[in-house]
């Protein structure tokens, strides 16, 4: 198969000089473990204590990985990708570890508000939302451990069952297809459980529901297969967005202090098959599957695109998309846009204050994610190389 992710005319073609540069320093700070420890301190610090920094912060790594503050706010930068670069957008209210029923209620709004952004623009094919987003964290543990929950919890239980059957029926509504994150792994089986419920309610003639595989986890092929299995005798279709995995080194190390298993795949090797095995298993069955392939990874990328060209899978099939985080990956897709297959940035979006959890996660993800930071390093230095002559 022809190799298109060095092009880096197509990739960066929507990124002005300034832009460039801009991207190319951020990165390169990234690629500092200890700048990135020492600027999340400082960061940290310094919204704690209301110094003025949010300026700073929207005009650097905010604006480089964030489409905006608002829904709204972030059309301009959808638009531009959409009818200059043919890639989607969907759109992420990145707002993280909140803990009360107020803010859980505003994640549904703004859920149900990107639902409708999407069913009004071809440039936004799905809607997004964390179960946390929706509930208490230490909620869905204990559900998911099987844990008696007291009257006030069952209530509350209740309300975060509630929230996603609002969406889900939205979705369904409006045609506009849903991701559901995946999160931590002991909180997972209970997340499972209900969108299983919601894909057997609302999937029956398409996948409208789709769930979260993170595939550094050794059980999720198995519990693929599994979900097949009930998916065939209920007579519902399979949406899945397939990952590799975000929260590696808080899974590791909590499986070491409490004396279980990790349930990590032992290498990035291991994951990487393991991750590779999940979508040709969902393209083998693309009949009543659809895929979301969240990746970064220009080898799966082309696997996938092999996998539809031998399986006679139209490249803007609408059951296979590909994903990756807005800021990151240009080089994969408005490559792959270009070449006619179906690509979406995932868009974070939310109060400035509120996204750094989020931000944070990016930098330390970057900073440990080997040859990640330095392939973007190298695209970049190439484009503005190409620039010059």
């Amino acid at each position: 198969m022809e190799k298109i992710f060095n092009n880096t005319a197509a990739a960066f073609a929507l990124k002005s000089d300034t832009e460039l540069d801009r991207a190319y320093f951020l990165f390169k700070l990234i690629a500092s473990e200890p700048l990135v420890r020492i600027g999340t301190a400082v960061t940290n610090f310094a919204l704690k204590a209301h110094l003025p920094v949010e300026g700073l912060i929207r005009a650097t790594v905010f604006d480089h990985f964030c489409g905006g503050t608002t829904e709204e706010d972030c059309l301009p930068v959808v638009d531009k990708m959409y009818n200059k670069g043919g890639v989607s957008s969907v759109l992420d209210y990145s707002v993280e570890a909140k803990e009360e029923e107020s803010e859980f209620d505003k994640a549904l709004e703004k859920t149900l508000k990107t639902i409708t952004f999407a069913k009004e623009r071809q440039a936004i094919p799905f809607a997004v939302f964390k179960p946390t987003g929706f509930g208490r964290f230490i909620l869905w543990q204990k559900m998911g451990e099987g844990k008696q929950l007291s009257v006030e919890e069952a209530t509350e239980w209740h309300r975060v069952v509630e929230r996603f059957e609002t969406v889900c029926k939205a979705a369904h509504d409006n045609d506009v297809p849903v991701l559901i994150d995946a999160e931590e792994s002991w909180m997972q089986d209970a997340a499972d459980n209900l969108v299983a419920d919601m894909m057997a309610k609302y999937n029956k003639h398409k996948a409208i529901v789709f769930n979260t595989l993170q595939m550094y986890r050794w059980d999720r092929l198995d519990y693929l297969k599994k979900l097949h299995e009930c998916a065939k005798a209920e007579g519902f279709h399979i949406g899945m967005k397939v990952v590799r995995g975000a929260y590696m080194e808080k899974e590791n190390k909590r499986a070491a202090e409490m004396g279980y298993p990790s349930p990590i795949c032992i290498s990035k090797e291991a994951t990487d098959i393991n991750y590779n095995d999940a979508i040709v298993y969902m393209a083998e069955h693309i009949d009543t599957m659809a895929v979301f392939v969240g990746t970064h990874n220009e080898d799966s990328s082309y696997k996938l695109m092999k996998l539809m060209h031998k399986a006679g899978i139209a490249k803007n099939d609408k059951r296979v998309w590909f994903g990756q985080l807005y800021g990151m990956s240009d080089n994969i897709s408005f490559n792959l846009a270009t070449n006619g297959y179906n690509v979406a940035k995932y868009l974070p979006f939310g109060p400035v204050r509120d996204v750094m959890p989020y931000l944070i996660r990016r930098a330390e993800e970057n900073t440990s994610v080997a040859g990640q930071t330095t392939r973007e390093l190298n695209l970049l230095k190439a484009e503005k190389e190409r620039r010059k002559n």
